[in-house]
């Protein structure tokens, strides 16, 4: 069960107390003005202003009042779940409220509008600078996951193992910690049900790259991870490896066969790709 207090004023009360309207109970204490509960959470607004949250789904309620602009904060995302070639990589990390004028002056956001040279630029400087938690998922090893796991469950058990890695760094992880949502909040846990160890208290929002800075710091740090290991593979192979899934990836795809031969394919791609299904159609003509 998690819980978070807050100290709220007077225009963010009445937006919650107008939010859960239907939800108010009676209260029996001189110190509180509003009692509100329903399944999901209970919601004590008391008279001084603080407001405290209780239940499963507390965060998630008490997440939209949360200070965040220039406060601590959590945040986690993953790249190269759209690439044929190369890995996927998640990363946690933590930003502290001295970090905000060099994420400002460094332009650091969504991953997604950045230029690729400026991450490679700030990439490494960004990583010694936030504690971060940075998880790479090789394509061999993908593969043989990937038989077993969706796409989802894979990244599910990445941001989980992810958050657990800060906590083993003897990291504290803020209240404010955000996963960029890439499918429900109970599909996320549910897919986690057989792992030993869970970190819970996390709150779900779609482009939350977009919104919170962490979350921005993960999805760079993991991008520039994506970068500089796609950077190593064609080093190793002697090829280039275009990013994405498009006709490049398929010349791409043709050129390494040809020259490794199709079994070491699952060595730099992911072979559940409609890529792979059609290079094997052309392999087949031929």
């Amino acid at each position: 069960m998690s819980n978070i207090s807050l100290k709220l004023n007077e225009q963010q009360i009445q937006r919650l107390k107008k939010t859960f309207a239907a939800d108010v109970k009676p209260n029996a204490s001189e110190y509180m003005d509003t009692f509100i509960q329903n399944e999901d959470v209970t919601i004590s607004i008391y008279k001084s202003g603080k407001v405290v949250f209780q239940g499963k789904d507390a965060l998630f309620y008490g997440s939209s009042f949360i200070e965040t602009k220039k406060s601590r904060q959590a945040g986690s995302d993953e790249v190269g779940t759209g690439d044929y070639f190369g890995p996927v990589i998640v990363t946690a990390a933590i930003i502290e409220e001295s970090d905000y004028p060099y994420l400002e002056a460094h332009g650091v956001t969504d991953s997604k509008q950045m230029d690729d040279r400026t991450i490679l630029q700030i990439g490494e400087e960004l990583m010694k600078r936030c504690k971060h938690s940075l998880l790479i998922l090789e394509p061999a090893q993908y593969n043989i996951v990937h038989e077993t796991n969706n796409l989802n469950e894979i990244k599910a058990r990445m941001h989980n193992q992810a958050y657990l890695n800060l906590l083993k760094k003897g990291c504290t992880i803020p209240k404010a910690a955000y996963v960029d949502q890439f499918c429900p909040k109970d599909a996320y846990f549910g897919y986690l049900m057989k792992e030993k160890d869970i970190y819970r208290d996390l709150i779900f929002e779609t482009k939350a790259e977009e919104k919170y800075p962490a979350v921005a710091v993960g999805s760079v740090i993991s991008r520039y991870a994506f970068l500089k290991y796609m950077e190593k593979l064609e080093k190793t192979y002697g090829l280039s490896f275009h990013k994405g899934a498009g006709e490049d990836t398929d010349k791409d795809a043709l050129a390494f066969v040809r020259k490794y031969g199709r079994a070491s394919l699952e060595k730099v791609a992911k072979l559940h790709f409609k890529n792979t299904e059609k290079l094997d159609e052309l392999l087949r003509q031929k």
